[in-house]
């Protein structure tokens, strides 16, 4: 799986994309092995992002072992070591503040997700007039 791309749902370029290539590549910073999906969805001041295939060799053979809580105790603290860069990069690319940031883990069917609600919505550049419009235009 080295150098496989994580799949994202929208074309490269767009701000759930960009979203979700922020989440992969801090995971995979953080705990040595990113997601190989990941999707995000924004509606009006909340960005989710979700991701599929989270998890390590090691934490998937714990998890088998019927240590899935020690996996989840063990996500949960890297989530919120990550949180000031994941909170800096939705705030970058987002434009807006986020006011409250929540993330979890599922390791028995290894899903996670990472919430953001913003102080308003996504204020984006319009495509090539320099105007800047609101994600939901």
């Amino acid at each position: 799986m080295a150098g496989r791309e994580p799949q994202t749902e929208r074309a490269a370029g767009s701000l759930n994309s960009a979203i979700s290539r922020l989440v992969v590549r801090l995971v995979a910073e953080y705990t040595g092995r990113g997601p190989t999906k990941a999707r995000t969805t924004i509606r009006d001041d909340t960005v989710i992002c979700v991701t599929e295939d989270n998890m390590t060799k090691g934490e998937r053979r714990l998890v088998a072992e019927g240590e899935a809580d020690t996996v989840v105790t063990i996500r949960r603290k890297f989530q919120t070591t990550m949180r000031a860069d994941l909170v800096g990069g939705v705030e970058l690319l987002t434009g807006r503040k986020v006011l409250s940031f929540m993330s979890d883990h599922d390791a028995d069917h290894d899903y996670a997700a990472e919430v953001f609600i913003l102080d308003g919505p996504p204020v984006v550049e319009a495509a090539g007039d320099g105007r800047i419009a609101s994600h939901a235009d």
